[in-house]
Parts: C-alpha cells; sequence; structure tokens
C-alpha cells in the first residue's frame, strides 16, 4: 500500500474512532448533565425560532425530546457516513462494505445503550437503537449517493479525455 493511501486510511479509522469516543462520552454523562446540555441548546433553537416566527410558541421539554433523538440520529448519521469510508477505503468490496458498515454502526448503538444502564439516572432504549440504526442507514446511502456522483463524473471525465486523445 502507498505511504499516502495508507495515511488516508489510518486517518479514516481514526476519525471513526473518535467520533465512537464522543458518543460514549455524551452517554457516559449524568441524566442530569445530559438533560442540562441538551436543554441548553434546545432553549438557544427556541429563541432562533422565535425571531423568525415570533407567533409561534414552542414548549420546552417537548421540543428537547425532539432534538435528543434528532442528536441520536444525526451523530450516528456521521458515524455511518465514517465507517462505510473507512471500510471502503481499507479495500473492501461495497456490498460487504455496506453490510459490514450497518453492523458495526448498529452493534456501536447496542453497546451504547447497554452502557448507559450503568450511568446514573439514564438507561437502555430500543427507541434510541432503531433511531441510531436509521442513523446509520441514511449516513451509508449519503456517502454512496455522494461518491457514487463522484465516480460517474470521473469516468465521464475520463472518457472524454481518452476519445479526445485518439
Amino acid at each position: 500500500m502507498k505511504k499516502n493511501k495508507r495515511m488516508k486510511l489510518i486517518i479514516a479509522w481514526l476519525i471513526v474512532l473518535i467520533v465512537m469516543l464522543v458518543i460514549f462520552s455524551l452517554s457516559a454523562q449524568v441524566a442530569n448533565q445530559s438533560d442540562s446540555l441538551s436543554k441548553g441548546l434546545t432553549s438557544k433553537l427556541i429563541g432562533l425560532v422565535n425571531q423568525v416566527f415570533p407567533n409561534h410558541t414552542l414548549d420546552l421539554s417537548g421540543f428537547n425530546h425532539y432534538i435528543r433523538k434528532f442528536a441520536h440520529f444525526f451523530i450516528y448519521l456521521i458515524l455511518g457516513f465514517l465507517l462505510i469510508n473507512a471500510i471502503s477505503k481499507s479495500g473492501v468490496a461495497l456490498f460487504r462494505a455496506i453490510k459490514l458498515s450497518f453492523a458495526i454502526g448498529c452493534m456501536y448503538a447496542i453497546f451504547d445503550e447497554f452502557h448507559q444502564y450503568f450511568v446514573p439516572g439514564r438507561g437502555p432504549g430500543i427507541r434510541d437503537i432503531l433511531i441510531d440504526s436509521m442513523g446509520i442507514i441514511v449516513g451509508v446511502i449519503l456517502y454512496r449517493l455522494i461518491f457514487r456522483g463522484k465516480k460517474s463524473r470521473e469516468e465521464i471525465i475520463n472518457n472524454k479525455v481518452k476519445i479526445s486523445s485518439k
């Protein structure tokens, strides 16, 4: 393996590990700390919504619930995107890379929920595992849409270069 390609592979896997560590550290927060963090973000979002739609009022705790679930989905979307990137760079064939990305992402979601069982005030949730798994799926699909398009453009450019050089 060329040095540049190997470095890209190492960086891709390091980024996956960093995201997993971020997820783990957020899940390790006790319930009060986690709730305080998400309610702080939610209140800022409500402030922005109120500026755009002054006649709307949003309930902090109700809106906070949806923000927390969206955060689950979004962080696992990122993880799914990064997993398929790292696995693809590892030379794994496309269909197997998709299956591995989904399997690793879902196993990590299960591990994350199990881990929360031991955190004061927190607990595991099947719904969160499902939301996380949907995030993984969307992240993998998004990656394929972006890079399939990139590959198609590269093939078109290469074919034009071959045709014009003849």
